[in-house]
């Protein structure tokens, strides 16, 4: 019998699951996994487990359900508050209440059975203050690894003009020549950055798609500043040539990689460069945007990015990259809580994934965004204790873990989630939202004036 050794949790005992251990393993039926503080401490059939399960252990009979490890969201905005412009996100969100909003947001995370994310860049620089708060104890959250604010250029990233020419805004840090670009990298690394962020590409209003707006010299000053001190990079990249320039550089977490040509391929490849594509943000977008009042006529240009991107990242994984999933939520058409899980259904249907390998994707992989791998994604002694029970089997199909009410219980650090109190609900905060005057301009035809 295993005596508990962790302070102030009840050791857990799950019987009878089918096991999902998140790496890419045929899963295995009747199986135990007993949890002592944040460690799982054995797995295996049902019968030898209970064997060393202590009598205290709370107990789940998991007849007829999936024991998985908890999902990694490797592209998770948490401090952005679900928002519908870039005005919103940039000019009304001040420090203190991005915090504590943020924190109010976490829970649904885990109540959607997200138990580890990454957030490249957070308003205000405040990632590190929020994570190392969760791992306080003090409110309840995923494990978090973060960024502090994403670097661009002067060019700006996918907010236009309203990035200002230099300085700081919102999520963004400008830095305008290679110098600030290194001495920004190490005072990140300081302040506590888990990743540097790097916004390779960005929008103009008067040319169409997103351009390059980093040079390859510039990525590279930083990679190596990062590197040289023990961080990884990660880099926004909406284009081929960004793709390309962001792997030969040395980034390792290359977000969207959108367009990928042959020479991008080849770079990651080579690279050892990870792949995040986050699909979701389109797919709602092309999917559901006519629902929430999205612009028109934007479908085919969102889902021919999805077939586009797609066809060349499966390429990518079939020659031994590393494709990790991430939803993007923290924006209106991803808020908090609802959409972790649709990567992995895209990954079925675009990439042409098995169930399996779309988990493998969300969980072991993931762990490399967490900065954690041999220690979290994975259902297996020694791993940390963040663990989903689902009511069903994901790897006959993965849609059932967007459905919340599928999930029997949720695991995070040894300790099992509350799944039945009311979903969090809160009014609008003074001033958080822009205020329009109007949807549309009135004009005197529109009012019918002067007009037979």
């Amino acid at each position: 019998m295993v005596q508990s050794t962790a302070s102030g949790t009840t050791p857990i005992l799950i019987t009878s699951a089918r096991l999902i251990d998140g790496t890419g393993a045929a899963p295995l039926d009747d199986i135990g996994v007993l949890i002592d503080g944040d460690n799982i401490v054995a797995v295996g059939p049902t019968a030898d487990v209970e064997a060393q399960a202590p009598a205290n252990a709370d107990r789940i009979d998991a007849t007829g359900k999936a024991v998985m490890p908890g999902l990694i969201d490797a592209h998770c905005h948490c401090t952005f508050d679900d928002v519908q412009s870039n005005d919103e996100l940039f000019y009304h969100r001040p420090a203190a209440t991005s915090a504590m909003i943020t924190l109010f947001n976490l829970p649904k995370l885990l109540r959607a059975g997200v138990t580890g994310f990454m957030d490249p860049d957070t308003v205000h620089g405040i990632g590190p203050q929020i994570r190392d708060t969760l791992n306080s104890g003090a409110f309840e959250g995923p494990r978090m690894a973060t960024g502090v604010q994403a670097l661009l250029t002067s060019v700006g990233g996918t907010a236009g003009r309203l990035i200002p020419d230099d300085g700081e805004v919102g999520y963004a840090a400008v830095v305008n020549t290679i110098e600030e670009m290194v001495t920004t990298t190490r005072r990140q690394i300081k302040y506590g950055a888990d990743w540097i962020k790097i916004h390779a590409t960005g929008s103009i209003p008067t040319q169409s798609g997103e351009l390059q707006v980093w040079t390859y010299d510039e990525l590279k000053a930083v990679c190596d500043t990062a590197h040289d001190l023990g961080v990884p990079v990660t880099a926004h990249c909406r284009n081929a040539s960004s793709t390309r320039d962001a792997a030969r550089a040395g980034v390792d977490l290359i977000l969207h990689s959108s367009y990928m040509d042959d020479e991008a391929l080849e770079a990651v490849i080579e690279s050892g460069a990870a792949l995040c594509p986050t699909f979701t943000f389109l797919a709602n977008l092309a999917d559901y945007g006519s629902k929430v009042g999205a612009g028109e006529g934007m479908v085919d240009i969102f889902r021919g990015e999805i077939k586009s991107t797609a066809a060349m990242v499966r390429t990518a994984y079939d020659e031994g990259v590393k494709i990790l999933c991430g939803s993007e939520s923290g924006f209106a058409l991803t808020p908090y809580g609802h959409w972790h899980a649709r990567e992995l259904e895209v990954f079925v249907e675009e990439l042409g994934f098995s169930p399996l390998e779309a988990i493998t994707s969300a969980t072991s992989n993931g762990a490399l965004a967490m900065r954690m791998e041999g220690e979290v994604g994975v259902v297996a002694p020694g791993y940390r204790a963040d663990v989903l029970v689902v009511d069903g089997d994901p790897s006959a199909d993965v849609r059932i873990l967007q459905d919340r009410r599928r999930l029997a219980a949720v695991i995070s650090r040894g300790v099992s989630i509350d799944l039945e109190s009311p979903w969090p609900e809160r009014r609008r905060i003074p001033g958080e939202k822009v205020g329009n005057w109007a949807g549309e301009v009135l004009t005197a035809e529109l009012a019918g004036i002067g007009v037979d």
